[in-house]
């Protein structure tokens, strides 16, 4: 299988956000990517590929203009105001009850005005490493379409928290979902995108809620009692055109494991199967795991190897992006645990 990587991503390096009422150092890390990589290069059989240049168009098939070109820009504004001894943050919000749509002109504001959370600050290299991220997942797509069964795209920051015109849970541009778009704008007339991160995929569920070309599954702990809160409900069913065509599967914090997770996963792997989708996009968040610092499910090594052969039976070409995982040291066994999975399916 090949992996798509580039070093431009080490560029976004958050250094604190908050948690639980106090700054602490970002778990969304470089780090992270290169446990990944020491992972893949120890168990062998995977190819490394540089992503290929796409520039910031793509980004703007799911996310609108006004936002994409503030994520360029943010940085050089906020050095402006306030100098670059500190990242980027917001420090207020715009509720959507009370919202009147105007930008602010400050940068403080429209941080403020593009971000549902203090979890994505932006620093000096971020925007480089946002577009690398987005070349990573649509390199992928391509080599898909050129008769690659699958391929992986390893990208940070994720991505499957970002809205249309807003950031948060470390996300800025959406990966998954500007894939998907992709395969579609490619000739595909189904695309289904699965999300198996522990935190549900808000941004890339608002994006295709009113779309019918593509599926949204999404396994993931309970809204009502984990981040991102607002979005997730298993009656949340899609909108318009789009009704009957997102899927969510909250699960229970604390008491999830493979026994509990398994027939959840069967349960949308048999609705993709049914949807008859032309590519499948993977949202492969590693937060599951049992030692997962910020989450909650109990999966163990194991369960990773059977997740990725329960996905590879489906036969359909398939791009895993990269999403969360936080527990460092285990990240890149388990994320080769999935994809060696998923290739023995295919056996």
């Amino acid at each position: 299988m090949k992996v798509i990587y580039t070093e431009k991503q080490r560029l976004h390096h958050v250094r604190f956000e908050f948690l639980n009422g106090e700054a602490t150092p970002c778990f969304e890390k470089p780090e992270r990517a290169d446990m990944v990589l020491n992972a893949l290069n120890s168990h062998g059989g995977f190819t490394m590929v540089e992503p290929n240049s796409y520039g910031d168009a793509p980004m703007r098939w799911v996310h609108t203009d006004d936002y994409v070109d503030f994520l360029a820009s943010c940085w050089d504004q906020w050095v402006e105001a306030f100098g670059d001894v500190h990242d980027a943050s917001p420090y207020c919000f715009a509720p959507a009850r009370h919202l009147r749509n105007r930008i602010p002109k400050d940068i403080e504001g429209r941080l403020g005005y593009y971000s549902f959370d203090m979890t994505a600050a932006i620093t000096a290299g971020s925007w480089k490493a946002i577009v690398a991220a987005t070349e990573c997942a649509l390199t992928g797509v391509d080599l898909i379409k050129q008769g690659e069964h699958a391929a992986f795209a390893l990208c940070r920051p994720p991505g499957h928290h970002a809205a249309p015109d807003l950031m948060g849970g470390y996300c800025y541009a959406n990966n998954a979902a500007i894939a998907a778009e992709s395969f579609i704008r490619q000739g595909a007339k189904r695309v289904a995108v699965l999300d198996i991160d522990y935190h549900h995929g808000n941004g890339t569920q608002s994006i295709f809620y009113n779309r019918s070309d593509v599926l949204f599954a999404s396994i993931h702990g309970d809204p009502d009692y984990d981040y991102p809160h607002y979005l997730g409900f298993a009656d949340e069913e899609g909108e318009g055109e789009g009704l009957g065509f997102n899927l969510n599967l909250p699960l229970p914090l604390h008491t999830t494991d493979w026994s509990v997770y398994e027939p959840v996963l069967a349960t949308a792997l048999a609705r993709i199967a049914e949807y008859k989708p032309d590519a499948l996009v993977i949202s492969l968040g590693m937060d599951t795991f049992a030692d997962d610092p910020i989450s909650y499910f109990k999966l163990m090594r194991t369960d990773y190897r059977n997740i990725g052969w329960m996905i590879g039976l489906l036969n359909i070409p398939t791009l895993f992006v990269f999403e969360g995982g936080y527990a460092v040291d285990d990240l890149g066994h388990n994320t080769v645990a999935v994809l060696d999975g998923f290739n023995k399916a295919r056996v």
